[in-house]
């Protein structure tokens, strides 16, 4: 498997967000072009793209990390982890899940957040045995729809 940042916007990579992001959620839809750009321009945001088998594979999934400062230090955010089903079970969530984890290392961050659905029951395993511990606190959102 290959990991690498993306850094533009190409047809394979919207084609995959579209086949991608809809195995994540349906509350959402795929990113326009435009989104996406902000995205990969973003500051704080590095979207991780994993190809299977290696770098000429097909891209197989993604995984979103935000690093930002706020006064206390520096934050971390997994968010947007998705793995192809049809590539699922090869380790491709776990080595996305620990590069992030030394992206964020990296940045100067003291950990990292992330949320997942319980349905999700293989990929809260994961974390789990990553390392990640369950916090006991209250999540708060705000629609705007």
């Amino acid at each position: 498997m290959h990991i690498s940042k993306a850094n533009q916007i190409t047809g394979e990579l919207l084609s995959a967000m579209q086949k991608l992001i809809p195995q994540l959620t349906s509350n959402n839809p795929p990113p326009s072009e435009a989104q996406l750009a902000d995205l990969l321009n973003s500051g704080s945001s590095t979207l991780l793209v994993v190809r299977w088998p290696d770098q000429t594979g097909p891209i197989a999934g993604i995984l979103t990390l935000i690093v930002y400062p706020v006064p206390t230090g520096v934050r971390a955010i997994i968010e947007d982890v998705v793995v192809d089903g049809e590539y699922r079970g090869k380790g491709i969530g776990e080595a996305l899940t620990l590069e992030a984890l030394r992206l964020a290392r990296e940045a100067g961050a003291n950990g990292v957040s992330l949320t997942s659905n319980p349905k999700r029951e293989a990929a809260n395993r994961l974390y789990q045995r990553l390392g990640f511990k369950r916090r006991e606190t209250n999540t708060y959102f705000y629609s705007f729809r």
